[in-house]
């Protein structure tokens, strides 16, 4: 039986995988479908502490990972479909038919964005001109055009985030009025850097020769018209998707999907001995560092529960 078992390979997990390593504790860390998480496919992340010229995503995970390996981390490429617990073991079945026994498990699955599946969405990811999040990759489009497509409050917080950086912001929305709230609605159509292009989608991110973007084709779903806006960056914040399925019977999942914290470190769930970290749970900052700090917070509080439970210890 393990003593820890993590699931995730993101920046919470191996954060968590680095403590509970260095703790001794001999973390077994189970990969899932994306190793080294959403980061990985960021071509240069420059909101990292510790790294002044920024640093791409995949290295940063991949010394992540190295730092964990050298502490005594070891992986499973495998997928976790369920979690039991029994007699307070945690039973978890995987995707490959093993079924993996803990005395604690840090959950740290992750969330991936809600896309739209248009063309040129997936070509034109990572440093070509489609992205997710303002926060990360807004200041790289400074004094350049940029589309937003979405109406609640996600959007419209990109929207006025990108106005620091950017000459203009067109915000799209499939309807005649925004869902965000009255605050933040009123806020983003008095901005005069927004332009809102209402009842209309996007149909296509257009690259150039140089295969960066150029354009947005889109098109008016009350009259059909179809026109191209120019735009060197196109936002996607229509929501995000957590990694949680897998642990639906057993925890408290929120209306979105997140994993509810049940404890004010805000990593522990409603089970004993099973820990939350990084986005899974966590759909306000979704950020690297925040992610980091989770895992660093499940760890230490998985060492101190690991600590109160001689009986599992003697397990």
């Amino acid at each position: 039986m393990e003593n820890v078992i993590i699931l995730g390979t993101g920046c919470a997990g191996l954060t968590a995988a680095i403590y509970t390593a260095r703790a001794n504790l001999e973390p077994l860390l189970i990969e899932g479908g994306q190793p080294g998480g959403q980061l990985t496919t960021t071509s240069e992340v420059e909101n990292f502490p510790g790294f002044p010229e920024g640093i791409d995503g995949f290295m940063l995970m991949d010394n992540m990972r190295k730092q964990c390996t050298r502490f005594g981390t070891r992986f499973a490429n495998d997928m976790i479909e369920k979690i039991e617990v029994i007699d307070g073991v945690k039973k978890l079945t995987a995707e490959s038919g093993k079924v993996y026994e803990a005395r604690t498990v840090i959950i740290a699955t992750g969330a991936r964005p809600r896309l739209l599946g248009i063309p040129g969405e997936q070509e034109l990811w990572g440093g070509k001109g489609v992205t997710t999040c303002a926060t990360c990759d807004g200041a790289f489009y400074r004094n350049m055009d940029v589309v937003v497509v979405g109406g609640g409050d996600t959007a419209c917080e990109e929207a006025l985030f990108l106005t620091r950086f950017c000459s203009k912001v067109t915000l799209l929305h499939r309807r005649d009025e925004l869902r965000a709230s009255k605050v933040m609605a009123d806020r983003t159509l008095a901005h005069a850097k927004i332009d809102v292009v209402w009842d209309t989608v996007p149909e296509e991110v257009l690259a150039d020769s140089d295969g960066m973007m150029h354009a947005v084709r889109v098109k008016n779903v009350k009259t059909g018209e179809v026109r191209e806006l120019e735009a060197k960056g196109f936002f996607i914040a229509i929501g995000h998707i957590p990694n949680t399925t897998f642990a639906s019977e057993i925890l408290k999942l929120d209306d979105e999907g997140y994993i509810v914290s049940d404890h004010e470190s805000g990593v522990h769930t409603e089970v004993d001995g099973l820990f939350v970290a990084g986005d899974c749970s966590d759909h306000v900052y979704r950020q690297a560092i925040t992610a980091a700090g989770m895992g660093c917070r499940a760890a230490i509080e998985a060492e101190r529960w690991l600590a109160e439970q001689p009986e599992l210890a003697e397990a």
